[in-house]
């Protein structure tokens, strides 16, 4: 992690360097991911999810029993290590698990359901780092625990694919499918372990098939995809009550104007997935194409102690939609920093600017200034580099008067404006700019 060291009389101070697939987001860039993030969970609010704070990190067991052991998430990725008790414990790689647990202990499941509840924040795995492939990867999740309603599903699907949208995003695409229920879930395992099992699979794969055969349909190696052409598809083998579930899921999508496109093969990454199953796919980030995506999962809650619930949730990446939006040209921001920026000439004027910069913050402005003794021509620097609508420009002559210069940064018009009405006037230019 370090790029340089000390070495003997040199006198050299280290450096570091962040971790290996953690990225930084610092200025201006950071504005893009802070947009990202900030959009989703807008639209979620919106929709009358509340929001949890989860553990960074939690019991080694439960990832292990929430996720599937079959996973590539819980047998290659998971951050796992003994704290000082030598209890084992784990950086979180997702967020139903989590959820689900808090949900469980804090009794939210005994109230009234659905419980909504949305989160955000870093997820960890330990992958070979790749562009929109990171070991830090920053999430926005949502959770509907206790109701077990294709409505519901519904809701979730297009909820998300607004969370897109109103960030100006169109270049991806919604891939929908089911994974069936209790009533056909068992036969279908038996036959698709059938068609495996009549397979050359490597020792691997094979072990992977006797704890959950879907997974295989989701392995991305070429020769494997090859020996999987034939196989039997879910949504081919559903019983009538599943069936019906996912029409009407479909159904509902159609009646809000959603479109998606159904994917027989897909397969989420985590086992406890049941019944509906989506992804968001934009072709525009290569390899890691996936932006995010979700599903049912009926019998978690059971699985960790719970009630027999149902839920329905998502997890949206920030970090790939950040990419998404670059690859399709797109701004979530206005690249201004601040509405108004302010000069003073002098130390005198500095004090009073400092004033001044508190009053318009108190009424609601973004504002900045400049600090340390540079002049004229290196603050409206600092201004335009703050993407200022506007700066105040504040010298011995303005004092004097108890005046104030505001400057339009567009159209270098200005005006002198007294500090009492500063406020009103520089609340009216930013409105109508």
């Amino acid at each position: 992690m370090s790029d340089t060291s000390s070495t003997g009389s040199t006198g050299q101070v280290q450096t570091f360097a962040g971790p290996k697939g953690v990225p930084d987001y610092v200025p201006p860039a950071s504005a893009a991911f802070h947009a990202v993030r900030s959009t989703f969970e807008d639209v979620i609010h919106k929709s009358g999810y509340g929001h949890i704070e989860l553990p960074v990190f939690e019991d080694t067991a439960l990832f292990a029993r929430g996720v599937g052991e079959s996973t590539d998430v819980v047998s290659k990725e998971m951050y796992t290590f003994e704290d000082r008790g030598g209890r084992s414990v784990t950086l979180r790689p997702e967020g139903t698990a989590g959820v689900m647990r808090s949900v469980i202990e804090h009794n939210l499941d005994r109230g009234q359901l659905p419980v909504k509840l949305t989160y955000s924040g870093p997820f960890f795995r330990y992958e070979r780092p790749q562009a929109g492939r990171y070991r830090q990867l920053q999430q926005v999740g949502v959770e509907a625990i206790g109701v077990d309603d294709p409505t519901l599903d519904a809701e979730v699907v297009a909820m998300a694919d607004r969370c897109y949208r109103a960030l100006g995003l169109s270049g991806f695409r919604l891939e929908l499918s089911t994974l069936g229920d209790e009533t056909c879930r068992p036969q279908y395992r038996a036959k698709l372990q059938e068609f495996l099992f009549s397979l050359p699979l490597d020792e691997e794969t094979r072990r992977r098939a006797e704890i959950n055969p879907l997974r295989v349909l989701d392995d991305k190696r070429p020769d494997v995809r090859e020996m999987m052409a034939d196989a039997p598809l879910m949504p081919d083998n559903l019983s009538a009550s599943a069936r019906e579930h996912f029409e009407t899921v479909t159904g509902t999508l159609d009646d809000m104007g959603v479109a998606y496109t159904l994917n027989p093969r897909l397969v989420r990454g985590l086992d406890y997935y049941t019944k509906t199953c989506f992804e968001f796919v934009h072709d525009g980030l290569g390899a890691q194409s996936g932006i995010g995506g979700g599903g049912r999962y009926d019998g978690l809650m059971a699985q960790l102690g719970g009630q027999d619930l149902s839920g329905i949730g998502f997890g949206l990446g920030v970090d790939r939609t950040v990419l998404a939006l670059e690859a399709e040209g797109v701004s979530p921001t206005t690249g201004r920093r601040v509405d108004v920026y302010g000069v003073p000439m002098g130390a005198d004027a500095k004090r009073r600017m400092a004033v001044i910069v508190d009053r318009l913050r108190r009424a609601g402005l973004s504002v900045d200034m400049s600090y340390g003794d540079r002049g004229l021509k290196g603050a409206m620097k600092g201004a335009d580099r703050a993407g200022a609508l506007f700066a105040l420009v504040l010298g011995e002559s303005e004092l004097d008067k108890g005046t104030v210069v505001l400057r339009d940064l567009s159209t270098r018009q200005q005006e002198e404006v007294t500090v009492e009405d500063v406020e009103l006037v520089v609340k009216k230019a930013v409105g109508e700019a």
